[in-house]
C-alpha cells in the first residue's frame, strides 16, 4: 500500500517534480513556488490571525528535481506566541492536494476519530492530524487559497517535461510513495483568473537607512536595503514621526528600521506572477542605529 502520513511534515518539506533530468524549466519553477507561497499566506490569513508567514526556498537539488520551502512567522510584539498554530501551513496544503487525488469518487473510504483522518482509495492511503485535517476545512473556505492551488496545479500540468509531482520531507529522501501524474493535476478544477491587476501585500521586515531621509512627513521616499535589494519608500507612521520630533529617535545612514512594509505588486497576463511595482513603510516597530565613527582623542605625552 502507499501511504503519504502527512504528520511528517512541519515547517519544512521538499518539492518533488518527476523529469527526465535534474532541471526544470526556470518559469515553471518561479509560477510554482509564487502559487505555493500565495496559498501558505491564505491559509495563514485564515487559521492564524495576527501573524505573517513568509515562504522561503532553502536549497535546490536533483531527484529529478527538488526544492526545499520553509515557513517563516512573525508576529506583532502584543500576541502571544501559543496563539500559532506551528509547523501546519505546509501540511495543508499536502492535505488539501492530496485529498482531490485520492478522494476523487465514491470508491474512497474516510475514516475519522479523535486524533486521526485515513483517507484510502485503492492501494492510495492519506493519513492526516486531526488538527491538520480541520484546519483544512477552514483553509479551503478562503477563494484566494484555493486559487493559488489550482494556479500550483494548472502550472505543472501545462509542463509536458514533468511526469509527475509529489513532496517528501528531506532533500535525500526516496522518492514519494504517491506521485501525482500530470493526468491527475489536470482534473483540478481551474479557477477563472479574476485577480486583480495590482494588489498590495504586507511583510514584516527589516530594512536598512542607506542615504536619503526625509524628516517632515510627507510621500517623499526613503532609500533602503531590503533583502540585500535597493528600494525606495515613503514612511507614512504618524508615531514614528511623532518619535522623531520628540528627540526619542534620531536617524542616519545604517540604521535599521523594523517595519511592516507595504508592497504594491503587479500581475503578468501570461504567468500570473505579481511582481513588485512599489513600496511603503506603514508602520515602524522599532529602530537601532548603525555604527557610529567616534573621532579619536589623543593627549600629548609629557
Amino acid at each position: 500500500m502507499r501511504v503519504v502520513n502527512i504528520s511528517q511534515f512541519d515547517d519544512a518539506l521538499v518539492l518533488h517534480f518527476q523529469t527526465d533530468g535534474a532541471r526544470i524549466n526556470a518559469y515553471t519553477l518561479a509560477s510554482t513556488l509564487v502559487s505555493i507561497a500565495d496559498a501558505a499566506k491564505a491559509a495563514n490569513s485564515t487559521i492564524n490571525h495576527g501573524y505573517d508567514v513568509e515562504v522561503v526556498v532553502e536549497a535546490l537539488g536533483p531527484g529529478s528535481f527538488r526544492a526545499k520551502i520553509r515557513t517563516v512567522y512573525t508576529t506583532a510584539n502584543n500576541l502571544f506566541s501559543n496563539q500559532l498554530l506551528h509547523g501546519i501551513l505546509l501540511s495543508i496544503l499536502v492535505t488539501f492536494i492530496y485529498e482531490k487525488l485520492i478522494s476523487v469518487d465514491e470508491t474512497s473510504k474516510v475514516q475519522v476519530d479523535s486524533n486521526e483522518v485515513v483517507i484510502e482509495r485503492g492501494d492510495d492511503r492519506l493519513i492526516v492530524p486531526r488538527q491538520v485535517y480541520n484546519a483544512t476545512r477552514d483553509a479551503e473556505k478562503n477563494p484566494q487559497f484555493v486559487k493559488a492551488i489550482a494556479r500550483t496545479m494548472e502550472t505543472i500540468s501545462v509542463d509536458e517535461r514533468i511526469s509527475g509531482f509529489g513532496f517528501v520531507t528531506e532533500m535525500d529522501s526516496p522518492p514519494p510513495d504517491i506521485i501525482i501524474p500530470r493526468s491527475a493535476m489536470q482534473t483540478f478544477t481551474i479557477v477563472p483568473t479574476d485577480d486583480p491587476l495590482t494588489r498590495v501585500i504586507y511583510e514584516r521586515c527589516s530594512l536598512l537607512l542607506i542615504d536619503k531621509a526625509f524628516l517632515k512627513k510627507s510621500r517623499r521616499k526613503w532609500d533602503f536595503v531590503w533583502n540585500g535589494v535597493e528600494i525606495t519608500a515613503p514612511i507614512t507612521d504618524d508615531k514614528f514621526y511623532s518619535d522623531f520630533f520628540n528627540h526619542e529617535i534620531a536617524i542616519a545612514p545604517g540604521d535599521e528600521l523594523k517595519v511592516r512594509l507595504a508592497i504594491t505588486q503587479i500581475r503578468d497576463g501570461q504567468t500570473g506572477i505579481y511582481t513588485n511595482l512599489k513600496y511603503a513603510v506603514v508602520e515602524v516597530f522599532s529602530h537601532a542605529p548603525g555604527f557610529r565613527q567616534v573621532p579619536l582623542t589623543f593627549e600629548s605625552s609629557k
